[in-house]
């Protein structure tokens, strides 16, 4: 990515390359681990709250919600068309927080959706909110997995997912690690899956976030990016009724390229689970 950026304390950067340097250095596996280990550790000290998970701006909750779902349901019926309503859907949600957009949206459309997310208060917390107690859950649609990783670390498992949500997450991914998150995530997919990426958009270059250490990527370097994963473009929509002081927000759906990895071909990680 040769456009410029810079950080919240103001420093400005020529490329993502000197700042990528700068951050995680050129293969130094300990520098990039405490990179990962301070973001997580902002969020550790967050509520596990919908205005916490929001950055205190819960009140948008019910506009993204809306704003994905309209984004969500054409693009079910342009992929699936005529199969949608006998078809067993399946997602996963990835940083999927105290399992908000599961609750909200997912678990209205799909029959499972899993959920994979490295702050553990948040997970217990999604797990309690999807899963509680004596309760009977609807068989028709459920969380089943809690994976409790972070997803540079994750691999879903092969061929079992209809979408793949990510969302105000990848932001924490170094670019090598983005690029390998959604070549392995690719495998997850059945093979008319697709991904939905809904991202803050700088409005060019990029800006790093010092206290969560997180970038936020401008529409052209997130395309930089898809096309280095082997991803195509299927729709893209602006996030609407959002304050006017947030970053603009923007929603990709992406198919793969490539031709489908079949099942006996992955070797998957095993992720924790919380039970």
């Amino acid at each position: 990515m040769e456009a410029g950026g810079s950080d919240t304390d103001g420093r400005e950067f020529k490329n993502a390359e000197e700042m990528w340097r700068e951050e995680v250095g050129e293969g130094d596996d300990q520098k990039k681990t405490e990179w990962y280990r301070k973001g997580v550790g902002y969020w550790e000290g967050v509520e596990a709250s919908v205005d916490g998970v929001l950055g205190g701006y819960g009140h948008v909750d019910e506009a993204d919600v809306k704003g994905s779902e309209a984004f969500l349901k054409n693009l079910l019926v342009d992929r699936f068309g005529s199969g949608l309503r006998n078809r067993h859907l399946v997602a996963l949600d990835c940083g999927s927080g105290i399992g908000r957009i599961t609750k909200n949206l997912l678990l209205r459309y799909f029959n499972e959706v899993d959920l994979v997310e490295p702050v553990s208060h948040f997970l217990e917390a999604a797990r309690e909110s999807l899963v509680p107690e004596n309760s009977t859950i609807s068989d028709m649609h459920k969380a089943v997995n809690f994976y409790l990783l972070p997803l540079q670390e994750f691999t879903p498992e092969a061929g079992r997912y209809d979408v793949i949500w990510v969302q105000w997450c990848i932001g924490q991914l170094s670019d090598d690690d983005f690029v390998s998150f959604f070549k392995r995530a690719m495998a997850g997919l059945k093979p008319d899956g697709f991904f939905v990426v809904k991202e803050n958009v700088a409005k060019s270059g990029f800006v790093l976030d010092k206290d969560d250490q997180s970038i936020t990527r401008s529409d052209l370097y997130f395309k930089e990016l898809f096309n280095q994963c082997g991803l195509h473009l299927y729709k893209s929509k602006d996030q609407k009724g959002f304050p006017e002081e947030l970053f603009a927000v923007k929603m990709y759906a992406l198919t793969s390229k490539q031709k489908r990895v079949t099942r006996s071909k992955v070797h998957s990680n095993k992720p924790a689970i919380i039970k």
